[in-house]
């Protein structure tokens, strides 16, 4: 049996090309948001740049990633000095 296998058929679902670059675009959005609020010292920068690190592993559903995300983009504009 192949391993691909085995591991599709106990219900392990790989995620798609498009969850794939999301997670990556809000990383890298996260690690640049992080970055300029650690040398502005803006605190609620850093923590949406944390937030925008993290929050792909915990949500599963890529429409709601991208909404997720989007949001917090929105809040850095929102909450900008």
């Amino acid at each position: 049996m192949d391993p691909l296998d085995a591991v599709k058929n106990s219900g392990f679902v790989f995620p798609s090309a498009a969850y794939l670059f999301g997670a990556f675009m809000y990383g890298v959005f996260g690690i640049a948001a992080f970055r300029y609020g650690k040398k502005m010292t803006q605190i609620s920068t850093m923590l949406i740049g944390i937030a925008l690190m993290v929050f792909p592993y915990f949500v599963s559903s890529t429409w709601l990633m991208y909404l997720v995300g989007a949001v917090l983009c929105g809040a850095l504009y929102w909450f900008r000095d």
